[in-house]
């Protein structure tokens, strides 16, 4: 009988293509949803489905029942006019919600999900699982400290934990970098610096690849992983690699970044107390300004992780699914 296995966040990206690939591969996988969630897909792929939140604990509760492996995928990211207590209540102590409804469980192995934004803009790049903390914002901030909720509890309550921190995640039936390739498509992208800012990207395929590894692997458990691709790139490149793929000649309009950045100072200043999105963030400036380059020798030499999709092939089965969705 094959282990049973627990996806929370099964109707996000990353969540929903990992039970996907979990179902393929045999395993009994049950997703935790909220209650109203397109869930029809998992339904169609045999998936049981326990609808629940993480600050509900009897959901988890049901959700963990007889579950040998977790994989904690769910989390808030980055939508609008969310508080900095409503991420701390859903990163943080959702994440502590579901380590103790695990150990109740008795459950064999929890596979954490972080992020590479818990190390900030990379000084010295690249960085390694060991490159010290340094959150930008508060969805880094609140991912910071679930991370260390969970390595506590590995610590302290002894539950066989797995961390992985997702690089940039890409990849057809994702939309967060559709705007980047409708602005350059548009011919309405501007370059703000030199563009020589490192950037990493991980394709969902390979990702998933990386996650079902932390959760099989035995020497796996009390590690974290940085799961990206296999070298960083400049932004300038990533900008040429998208026009390439959508048929246009690369943006050459390029402003000094300072002023955006103080552009968006204002705006959110001038916006927030109003209850309106500023058009420009200061986070959204550092796509610009910041490093994000990582090593991910570790997850090879341990893992046998091992990206398979080239850049130019993600970025085109990406751009091919936003056309067949009519997005760009």
């Amino acid at each position: 009988m094959s282990p049973k296995i627990l996806v929370t966040g099964g109707t996000g990206f990353t969540g929903g293509q990992l039970c996907k690939k979990l179902a393929q591969d045999g395993y009994s996988v049950r997703a935790l949803v909220r209650a109203g969630s397109r869930s029809s897909e998992l339904e169609k792929l045999g998936i049981e489905l326990v609808t629940g939140d993480l600050r509900d604990k009897q959901s988890l509760a049901k959700a963990t029942e007889g579950v040998d492996t977790v994989y904690h995928i769910a989390a808030l990211f980055r939508p609008e006019n969310v508080t900095r207590q409503d991420m701390w209540d859903i990163n943080v102590e959702g994440t502590r919600n579901i380590l103790d409804a695990s150990i109740e469980a008795g459950v064999k192995r929890f596979v954490h999900c972080s992020t590479i934004g818990v190390h900030g803009d990379i000084k010295d790049p690249p960085a390694t699982e060991e490159t010290p903390y340094g959150p930008g914002d508060y969805y880094q901030e609140s991912k910071t400290e679930g991370e260390m909720v969970a390595l506590q509890y590995m610590r302290e309550k002894r539950l066989p934990i797995v961390v992985f921190r997702p690089g940039g995640i890409y990849g057809p039936g994702d939309v967060r970098f559709l705007k980047l390739f409708k602005s350059i498509k548009n011919k309405k992208f501007v370059m703000f610096g030199s563009g020589q800012v490192l950037y990493q990207l991980v394709h969902i395929q390979d990702l998933v690849e990386g996650i079902i590894l932390c959760g099989t692997k035995e020497e796996a458990v009390g590690n974290i992983y940085i799961l990206t691709g296999e070298e960083p790139i400049t932004l300038n490149h990533l900008v040429s690699e998208i026009a390439n793929v959508v048929n246009v000649a690369p943006p050459k309009l390029r402003l000094p970044v300072a002023p955006l950045y103080y552009a968006g100072f204002a705006c959110e200043i001038l916006c927030k107390p109003l209850g309106i999105n500023p058009p420009i963030y200061r986070r959204r400036v550092d796509f610009f300004k910041k490093d994000r380059a990582f090593s991910i020798k570790k997850a090879k030499s341990e893992l046998g992780f091992q990206p398979k999709v080239d850049l130019e092939t993600g970025l085109k089965n990406t751009a091919n699914w936003y056309a067949q969705q009519g997005l760009l």
